[in-house]
Protein backbone atom coordinates (compact mmCIF):
# COMPACT_ATOMS: atom_id res chain seq x y z
CA UNK A 1 0.00 0.00 0.00
CA UNK A 2 1.16 3.65 -0.71
CA UNK A 3 0.49 6.48 1.36
CA UNK A 4 -0.16 9.87 -0.70
CA UNK A 5 0.22 12.15 2.15
CA UNK A 6 -2.90 14.81 2.66
CA UNK A 7 -1.75 17.92 3.82
CA UNK A 8 -3.54 20.53 1.90
CA UNK A 9 -1.14 21.44 -0.80
CA UNK A 10 -2.68 20.49 -3.91
CA UNK A 11 -1.74 18.27 -6.37
CA UNK A 12 -3.36 15.05 -5.09
CA UNK A 13 -5.20 14.18 -8.28
CA UNK A 14 -2.65 14.03 -10.83
CA UNK A 15 -0.21 11.86 -8.46
CA UNK A 16 -3.75 9.69 -7.83
CA UNK A 17 -3.89 9.23 -11.43
CA UNK A 18 -0.22 8.27 -12.34
CA UNK A 19 -0.66 5.61 -9.81
CA UNK A 20 -3.92 4.21 -11.00
CA UNK A 21 -2.40 4.39 -14.54
CA UNK A 22 0.36 1.82 -13.17
CA UNK A 23 -2.16 -0.04 -11.11
CA UNK A 24 -0.92 0.33 -7.91
CA UNK A 25 -2.66 0.71 -4.44
CA UNK A 26 -2.94 3.36 -2.66
CA UNK A 27 -4.88 5.82 0.00
CA UNK A 28 -4.87 9.14 0.35
CA UNK A 29 -4.54 10.21 3.90
CA UNK A 30 -3.08 12.34 7.01
CA UNK A 31 -3.55 9.52 9.24
CA UNK A 32 0.01 9.13 11.13
CA UNK A 33 -0.98 5.79 11.40
CA UNK A 34 -1.35 4.58 8.05
CA UNK A 35 1.65 6.58 6.87
CA UNK A 36 3.85 4.71 9.33
CA UNK A 37 2.75 1.48 7.84
CA UNK A 38 2.56 2.34 4.30
CA UNK A 39 4.60 -0.28 1.76
CA UNK A 40 5.78 3.40 0.15
CA UNK A 41 4.93 6.86 1.08
CA UNK A 42 4.39 10.00 -1.49
CA UNK A 43 4.41 13.81 -0.37
CA UNK A 44 3.32 15.71 -3.16
CA UNK A 45 3.43 19.65 -3.05
CA UNK A 46 2.58 22.38 -4.83
CA UNK A 47 2.04 25.92 -3.14
CA UNK A 48 4.36 28.14 -0.53
CA UNK A 49 7.05 25.94 1.95
CA UNK A 50 6.08 27.94 4.65
CA UNK A 51 2.60 26.93 4.24
CA UNK A 52 3.39 23.54 3.32
CA UNK A 53 5.50 23.42 6.87
CA UNK A 54 2.84 25.01 8.66
CA UNK A 55 0.30 22.28 7.62
CA UNK A 56 2.76 19.71 8.34
CA UNK A 57 3.22 20.47 11.68
CA UNK A 58 -0.96 21.51 12.42
CA UNK A 59 -1.76 17.69 11.01
CA UNK A 60 1.39 16.20 13.41
CA UNK A 61 3.30 14.75 10.65
CA UNK A 62 6.70 16.51 11.06
CA UNK A 63 8.05 13.92 13.34
CA UNK A 64 6.27 11.05 11.47
CA UNK A 65 8.03 11.84 8.10
CA UNK A 66 11.16 12.20 9.61
CA UNK A 67 10.88 8.88 11.24
CA UNK A 68 9.62 6.71 8.16
CA UNK A 69 11.74 3.80 7.13
CA UNK A 70 10.04 2.87 3.94
CA UNK A 71 10.99 4.90 0.29
CA UNK A 72 9.46 8.13 0.68
CA UNK A 73 9.22 10.17 -2.95
CA UNK A 74 8.61 14.52 -2.14
CA UNK A 75 7.52 16.13 -5.07
CA UNK A 76 8.32 19.39 -6.22
CA UNK A 77 7.09 21.12 -2.66
CA UNK A 78 6.83 17.75 -1.04
CA UNK A 79 10.37 17.93 -2.10
CA UNK A 80 11.26 21.54 -0.70
CA UNK A 81 10.02 21.04 2.61
CA UNK A 82 12.89 17.95 3.25
CA UNK A 83 15.57 20.31 2.49
CA UNK A 84 16.99 22.24 5.39
CA UNK A 85 15.42 25.75 4.93
CA UNK A 86 13.36 27.08 2.02
CA UNK A 87 13.75 31.11 1.25
CA UNK A 88 10.03 30.68 0.31
CA UNK A 89 8.79 32.50 3.60
CA UNK A 90 11.82 31.99 5.58
CA UNK A 91 11.23 28.83 6.98
CA UNK A 92 13.14 26.10 8.91
CA UNK A 93 11.67 22.41 6.92
CA UNK A 94 12.19 19.01 7.95
CA UNK A 95 16.18 18.88 7.22
CA UNK A 96 16.05 15.50 5.81
CA UNK A 97 18.27 16.86 2.57
CA UNK A 98 21.36 18.79 3.60
CA UNK A 99 20.23 21.69 0.80
CA UNK A 100 18.69 25.35 1.01
CA UNK A 101 15.95 26.16 -0.87
CA UNK A 102 16.34 29.32 -2.96
CA UNK A 103 14.67 31.60 -5.24
CA UNK A 104 15.67 31.79 -8.90
CA UNK A 105 16.88 35.20 -9.98
CA UNK A 106 14.97 37.22 -12.96
CA UNK A 107 17.13 37.92 -15.73
CA UNK A 108 16.38 38.09 -19.33
CA UNK A 109 16.86 34.70 -20.56
CA UNK A 110 15.24 33.37 -17.13
CA UNK A 111 11.72 33.11 -16.56
CA UNK A 112 9.99 33.08 -13.06
CA UNK A 113 8.37 30.93 -12.47
CA UNK A 114 10.55 28.37 -14.41
CA UNK A 115 7.41 26.33 -16.45
CA UNK A 116 7.42 23.68 -19.02
CA UNK A 117 9.80 20.99 -20.08
CA UNK A 118 13.90 20.92 -19.57
CA UNK A 119 16.02 18.09 -19.64
CA UNK A 120 18.02 16.66 -16.67
CA UNK A 121 21.30 15.12 -16.33
CA UNK A 122 23.59 13.44 -14.24
CA UNK A 123 21.42 10.48 -13.45
CA UNK A 124 22.44 8.27 -10.59
CA UNK A 125 20.65 5.85 -8.48
CA UNK A 126 17.89 2.94 -8.97
CA UNK A 127 14.94 6.11 -9.23
CA UNK A 128 16.35 6.84 -12.71
CA UNK A 129 16.74 3.05 -14.05
CA UNK A 130 16.37 2.49 -17.69
CA UNK A 131 16.35 6.34 -18.35
CA UNK A 132 19.35 8.42 -20.16
CA UNK A 133 20.78 11.72 -19.04
CA UNK A 134 19.15 14.24 -21.09
CA UNK A 135 15.53 13.24 -20.76
CA UNK A 136 12.98 15.73 -20.35
CA UNK A 137 10.51 16.16 -17.28
CA UNK A 138 8.20 19.03 -16.71
CA UNK A 139 8.89 21.70 -14.21
CA UNK A 140 6.93 24.16 -12.39
CA UNK A 141 8.66 26.01 -9.81
CA UNK A 142 10.23 29.89 -8.43
CA UNK A 143 12.34 28.27 -6.01
CA UNK A 144 14.69 25.45 -6.18
CA UNK A 145 17.60 23.21 -4.33
CA UNK A 146 21.21 23.92 -4.42
CA UNK A 147 23.81 21.36 -5.41
CA UNK A 148 24.48 19.73 -2.70
CA UNK A 149 25.81 16.27 -1.93
CA UNK A 150 22.18 14.51 -1.62
CA UNK A 151 21.98 15.70 -5.70
CA UNK A 152 21.03 12.69 -7.53
CA UNK A 153 19.97 14.70 -10.93
CA UNK A 154 20.41 18.17 -12.24
CA UNK A 155 19.15 20.73 -14.60
CA UNK A 156 19.57 24.68 -15.72
CA UNK A 157 17.56 27.54 -15.83
CA UNK A 158 19.80 30.38 -15.72
CA UNK A 159 21.69 28.26 -12.63
CA UNK A 160 22.36 24.07 -12.17
CA UNK A 161 20.38 23.16 -9.53
CA UNK A 162 18.97 20.01 -7.68
CA UNK A 163 16.19 18.26 -10.07
CA UNK A 164 16.20 15.51 -7.74
CA UNK A 165 17.71 14.09 -4.39
CA UNK A 166 18.48 11.12 -2.29
CA UNK A 167 19.23 10.70 1.49
CA UNK A 168 18.83 6.86 2.60
CA UNK A 169 15.50 5.93 1.79
CA UNK A 170 13.95 9.74 1.23
CA UNK A 171 13.65 10.71 -2.77
CA UNK A 172 12.38 13.93 -3.82
CA UNK A 173 11.83 15.57 -7.31
CA UNK A 174 12.04 19.19 -7.94
CA UNK A 175 10.16 18.37 -11.41
CA UNK A 176 6.61 16.79 -11.35
CA UNK A 177 6.91 12.98 -12.63
CA UNK A 178 3.44 12.27 -12.48
CA UNK A 179 3.18 15.38 -15.67
CA UNK A 180 6.08 14.18 -17.24
CA UNK A 181 4.76 11.53 -19.54
CA UNK A 182 6.51 8.00 -19.99
CA UNK A 183 9.94 9.46 -18.50
CA UNK A 184 7.85 10.49 -15.14
CA UNK A 185 6.15 7.51 -15.61
CA UNK A 186 9.64 5.20 -15.26
CA UNK A 187 10.03 7.42 -12.70
CA UNK A 188 7.05 6.62 -10.75
CA UNK A 189 7.54 2.93 -11.66
CA UNK A 190 10.92 2.92 -10.55
CA UNK A 191 10.13 4.50 -7.31
CA UNK A 192 7.24 1.89 -6.96
CA UNK A 193 9.72 -1.52 -7.12
CA UNK A 194 12.41 0.24 -4.57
Amino acid sequence: MIAIVDYKMGNLRSVENALRRLGADFVVTADADVIRRADKVLLPGVGNAAEAMENLRAADLVDVIRSLRQPVLGICVGMQVMCRHSEEGDVDCLGIFDARVKRFLPAPEVKVPHMGWNKIGNLETKLFKDLDGGSYVYFVHSYYPELCPDTIATATHGVMFSAALKYENFYGTQFHPEKSGDVGERIIANFLKL
